[in-house]
Parts: structure tokens; C-alpha cells; sequence
């Protein structure tokens, strides 16, 4: 889907679409930190979520 939006906006406005196909790598590259800082925090919100609930499992609690 997004290559057939790109083709459209080529044919649309092809200097732009060039400029995206060059910024592309660029802004993901920039936006990559961000990234990885999402998934450590939900890695420790996950272990903090296991910690609070260890309790009620071992008491059998159900799961949800």
C-alpha cells in the first residue's frame, strides 16, 4: 500500500516524492532511539506488572 501511494504521488509531484524517498532512511534513523526507549520501558512496565501480580498467582489466582 504505501509503494502505490508513493507511485501516485510520483506521478502526482515527482520532486516530492523523490525528497521522501531520500528523508525516508533519514527520519527513521533519527526516530530509532525513541524506538528502542519504547520497548525498554514496556519491558519494565511488563516487570513491575509481574511483580504486583506474583501475589494473587500464587495464591491461584485466576488469569486473565
Amino acid at each position: 500500500m504505501t509503494f502505490i501511494l508513493w507511485c501516485i504521488l510520483f506521478v502526482l509531484c515527482w520532486p516530492l516524492a523523490l525528497l521522501a524517498l531520500v528523508l525516508y532512511p533519514l527520519v527513521w534513523l533519527v526516530l530509532l532511539p525513541f524506538r528502542i526507549v519504547g520497548i525498554a520501558v514496556g519491558g519494565v512496565l511488563e516487570f513491575l506488572r509481574a511483580i504486583i501480580l506474583l501475589p494473587a498467582r500464587a495464591l491461584g489466582g485466576r488469569r486473565a
